[in-house]
């Protein structure tokens, strides 16, 4: 299964983060914490310019804490900041801010030095869809200010919220890359939800998830499912799951 889909209003999208950037001092890349490879943008480098950048790793609950905190200590090894976050339950949050500030501490201590008056730390969250920025923003500032939804796409234009005194976001929408060099991460982009179900075969995309696990962990797909036991052809399992839950 090949999979790209780079829509029109993601080059929209490049220019907006390309225009504002000069107005935050950190930018946070968000990443899905169950793929944290395949949903990093490898456009992100060039496009933040050198601002310091802080790796948030979201929906660390649906992951693996052991391979979350291996891919943690990975990024650090490379010189990257990374915190594991829950937008929606919050743990971690207080960790992300925290670090954010600390990543700003040099530009605010210029902007002292020349006799500015203190402002708040200005950040900017960044990612692919549907990783869970407006949940996020809105996890922070407790507020339901930003439009969220379990589809991608659903942030358009820039969107700044004030979370306490000194702080502040940018929500920007969600940017994909023109062309997935690896077939693979077309497949679990559109897995996690990054890729929308309009263009792929969703059929075809249950039985490479079934498959997967089946191989890496079928006794919780079995729990997961309340099934006795699993059938040999995912597609036999896929009848069974969806009797289960009512759709058959």
């Amino acid at each position: 299964m090949l999979i790209q889909w780079f829509p029109g209003h993601m080059a929209k999208a490049k220019r907006l983060v390309q225009d504002h950037l000069k107005l935050v001092d950190v930018v946070i890349e968000l990443v899905d914490a169950r793929i944290p490879g395949s949903s990093r943008n490898p456009m992100i480098a060039e496009i933040v310019q050198g601002k310091p950048r802080i790796v948030a790793l979201n929906k660390a609950d649906l992951a693996d804490p052991r391979l979350t905190r291996q891919w943690v200590a990975a990024f650090k090894q490379e010189g990257v900041s990374a915190v594991a976050v829950d937008s929606l339950g919050g743990k971690g949050l207080q960790d992300l801010i925290a670090v954010t500030k600390a990543a700003a501490g040099e530009k605010m201590s210029a902007l002292a030095a020349k006799g500015r008056k203190a402002r708040a730390v200005r950040a900017m969250i960044i990612g692919i869809p549907n990783v869970g920025k407006s949940s996020l923003i809105n996890r922070l500032a407790g507020t339901g200010n930003v439009k969220t939804g379990d589809r991608p796409g659903v942030t358009k234009g820039k969107q700044w919220i004030r979370v306490g005194s000194d702080f502040e976001l940018l929500d920007t929408p969600g940017i994909l890359w023109p062309k997935f060099e690896d077939p693979e991460t077309g497949i679990k982009l559109a897995l996690t939800g990054a890729i929308s179900d309009e263009v792929v075969d969703v059929e075809e995309l249950a039985h490479r998830l079934l498959r997967q696990l089946r191989e890496s962990c079928p006794e919780r797909l079995a729990e997961r499912y309340k099934l006795d036991d699993l059938p040999e052809s995912n597609a036999d399992l896929l009848i069974n799951i969806g009797k289960k839950r009512g759709f058959l």
